[in-house]
């Protein structure tokens, strides 16, 4: 590891197999917790390259327990964290919209480490069991439309990196990874990203995939769509500039889209929504998200008709069926 930080901090980049070769060592548990957390924090001096990352995620992917459902044909709703805004859990509620318009979800996700609530965080206060039970997962996805995959238990590898990047409590590249290492491998793929650079770079990695993808950054610098700025949109096949308004939306405040100091709050939160009781700004963002994942899914239709039929699957309580089932199966 010293001939790699000096590498490093000499500012050259590694190849795809040398990044490749580097994680297998950590999981492996061949270097001390203060190499890894060096080596992690090169990552917050600069920006990881196209095949730093590529060598990495083939890393994890090899190491991780894979999941083969019946379907392929499911989408994983997902933001990088790591933006520091402390907002409710967004793409997690789009997960139970977008389930409730009949798309089937296969969403990847951990414990936050840079914000107070992950959607693990907020899932497990809720009531939900996880699992890598695979037969269980299927049935979940089978009769919820989406089941729910805690990271640690599928990339059980990485448990030695774990307590160092909590310790870090700052994003890592392992936040840029998640979105990208769900061990069901998922045909489609709502991203949000904390910057344009990180966009480019999935959008590089993707684009030699079979992936559909959809890649989402508010310019206020939200991992998502927040409708607190204008927000740049990027796919195979279009990438466009969207303000709040085009979609009829007046553009809201960090505030509105807050998400409590506890997990506690963020689980009252997300609650609230799910039952119809959110506010008005709270059911906008959680929609808008979801619509765009069904998009991703169905991209011939308007992003208006596919807002419409999220708001529906949100008021007519078809995404709280979806969680009901999710919790009792």
């Amino acid at each position: 590891m010293k001939e790699i930080l000096t590498t490093l901090f000499e500012n050259k980049t590694l190849s795809k197999e040398e990044a490749k070769n580097i994680l297998m060592n950590i999981a492996a548990g061949k270097y001390n917790t203060s190499q890894v957390a060096a080596f992690m924090s090169v990552y917050l001096m600069r920006n990881i390259t196209v095949q730093e990352l590529s060598g990495f995620q083939e890393a994890m992917l090899e190491l991780c327990l894979q999941m083969k459902f019946d379907t392929a044909e499911t989408i994983d709703i997902v933001g990088t964290g790591g933006d520091g805004k402390d907002t409710f859990n967004i793409s997690t509620l789009a997960c139970f919209i977008t389930a409730g318009t009949g798309l089937k979800v296969t969403k990847h996700g951990n414990y936050g480490v840079s914000s107070v609530s992950g959607s693990s965080n907020v899932l497990e206060a809720i009531g939900y069991k996880f699992t890598n039970d695979k037969d269980t997962l299927q049935k979940q996805l089978d009769k919820a439309g989406l089941c729910f995959m805690h990271a640690p238990l599928f990339h059980p590898a990485m448990k030695t990196v774990a307590p160092i990047r909590k310790e870090l409590g700052v994003r890592t590249f392992f936040n840029i990874l998640g979105p990208i290492v769900n061990p069901c491998f998922p045909k489609y793929k709502l991203i949000g990203v904390y910057n344009l650079e990180m966009a480019r770079l999935y959008n590089y990695l993707l684009q030699t995939t079979t992936s559909e993808y959809t890649l989402l950054h508010s310019f206020d610098g939200y991992d998502e769509v927040s409708l607190t700025s204008d927000f740049k949109l990027i796919s195979k096949r279009t990438e466009q500039l969207v303000q709040p308004v085009e979609l009829g939306f007046k553009t809201l405040t960090q505030q509105d889209i807050a998400g409590g100091e506890s997990v506690a709050e963020a689980a009252k939160l997300f609650l609230r929504v799910l039952n119809g009781e959110g506010t008005t700004a709270q059911n906008n963002v959680a929609c808008i998200n979801a619509a765009l994942a069904i998009h991703c899914v169905q991209p011939n239709r308007t992003i208006s008709d596919c807002l419409a039929e999220a708001q529906e699957s949100l008021q007519s309580k078809k995404a709280l069926h979806v969680f009901k089932q999710l919790i009792t199966n």
